[in-house]
């Protein structure tokens, strides 16, 4: 069914939340279990919305807003389905190369890499934010115009099948896998099974054609490799290594590797077409392991050194991880609320206490999700980086984080410097009873569902 009929209504992009339609959009309305899309077509075709995507008539009230407003109603099965077919349809129209990027950490501020590398030299089109899903790949290639040169899509993961479903549409023909590691494992039960799940990705590449990105410091990389018959298929393998050593196994690696006061890296980055220095604006060590993935696609695309070191000097940081905020008092909050799993919070310990700053390091540290059975086993590990980080002090936010604040003092913390709070108010509340001084810097990191960011901003107000 369309309602009305407009054949000439110009459509733009496409939206799923009534709240962020721009105009042009075609607001997708989606039955959910506790909220009902259909419920907000009305306020999507006020705020500009062309037309509406249903499964189900719009109720008498929803239909005066859209024939008020000149929209267009068009009934479909299946929303979501509609809105895969529509990008499956128009990948055959894309010309140029489709990357895709996943992993069980770095793969948003991969992709961000790769986008910002591929951009130095091609017309480029990638993934918005962590818009990862069934729903946020098929909006990316919706993006894409015909005569884009290059596609960066992210690609999300919670089970088995998942990548390969949105292989099926993407057809990528450049794979990269960041790492392995532990995220997920409450859905897949071991890291072997996530190693498949992410192989899935290298399976959907085009035999004697495609190209696998690979980290060659990821002990899982050989069964990745074995799982897609990556020699079989002809697939050719890059590998890349952030890690600072010589390795004679990766074709892309960093050497040199060294941060500056605010935890940036400079490295040379050494690929087969030439090395060249390379000083990153992001933060962190872990973030040269995904600097040098961006590099193996850019000599993929046959990038020099050179034009591949300039273009990683001007990447951009993504709002929410490791965001640097400053507070008019003087002190520096480290915003990486986003997300968290054991690696993450790694990665994030290593950049924090590195951080040059004449006050003290304190983190405030929150649960992580998704972890299942291995959840305590996961807190305590962290609790103990915590300890080994020689932080000032630990505030440990949520039940999950329980152990890991008893872990802290086990590894050798002091009871004194480790705070168990309930939650992220009491957390907020326990950070500023320590009496923040100019100088001082604060690390918040935990899974989003914890909410931290609000703490982070309630810090630099």
């Amino acid at each position: 069914m369309v309602e009305p009929s407009c054949a000439d209504t110009a459509v733009t992009g496409l939206a799923w939340d009534s709240r962020a339609v721009a105009p042009g959009d075609v607001y997708v309305a989606l039955p959910g279990e506790r909220v009902d899309g259909h419920d907000f077509a009305a306020a999507a075709v006020q705020a500009g919305a062309a037309g509406v995507l249903a499964s189900h008539a719009l109720d008498e009230a929803s239909l005066d807003a859209v024939r008020a407003a000149g929209a267009f109603v068009i009934e479909v099965a299946d929303t979501a389905q509609s809105v895969t077919d529509l990008a499956r349809a128009w990948r055959g129209r894309i010309a140029g190369r489709v990357v895709g990027v996943t992993g069980s950490t770095g793969k948003t501020s991969t992709k961000n890499l790769v986008r910002d590398v591929l951009s130095a030299a091609f017309t480029t089109v990638a993934t918005e934010g962590n818009q990862n899903n069934e729903l946020g790949v098929p909006k990316t290639l919706l993006n894409v115009q015909e005569d884009t040169e290059a596609v960066v899509v992210e690609m999300g993961m919670r089970g088995l099948g998942q990548i390969e479903g949105l292989c099926s549409f993407v057809r990528p023909q450049v794979g990269v896998i960041t790492n392995v590691g532990e995220s997920h494992i409450e859905l897949l039960g071991s890291r072997e099974n996530i190693a498949r799940a992410k192989a899935e990705l290298i399976c959907a590449l085009p035999d004697g054609s495609g190209i696998a990105v690979l980290n060659a410091a990821c002990p899982y990389t050989p069964f990745v490799r074995e799982v897609a018959r990556t020699e079989e298929r002809g697939i050719r393998v890059v590998l890349y290594d952030g890690s600072g050593d010589s390795d004679p196994a990766a074709n892309v690696y960093a050497l040199d590797v060294e941060l500056d006061g605010e935890g940036r890296p400079r490295f040379t980055l050494c690929t087969p077409q030439g090395s060249a220095p390379c000083a990153l604006p992001v933060r962190g060590l872990h973030n040269v392991h995904n600097a040098c993935a961006a590099a193996a696609v850019g000599t993929a695309f046959g990038m020099d050194a050179a034009h591949i070191a300039q273009a990683l000097g001007g990447a951009r940081q993504e709002a929410g991880r490791q965001e640097v905020l400053r507070a008019a008092g003087g002190w520096t909050v480290v915003n990486d609320a986003y997300n968290a799993n054991p690696d993450s919070m790694r990665a994030a310990l290593s950049f924090f206490s590195a951080l040059a700053v004449p006050g003290r390091h304190i983190a405030v540290l929150g649960d992580m999700g998704e972890l299942g059975a291995h959840a305590p086993e996961g807190h305590e590990r962290v609790g103990r980086m915590a300890a080994e980080a020689g932080l000032d002090a630990l505030v440990c936010a949520g039940e999950l984080s329980r152990s890991m604040a008893a872990a802290a003092i086990a590894a050798g913390m002091s009871p004194d410097a480790v705070v168990w709070t309930p939650g992220r108010d009491e957390a907020l509340e326990a950070v500023r009873a320590m009496g923040l001084v100019a100088g001082d810097a604060v690390l918040v990191k935990a899974s989003h569902f914890m909410g931290l960011e609000r703490l982070a901003e309630g810090l630099v107000k």
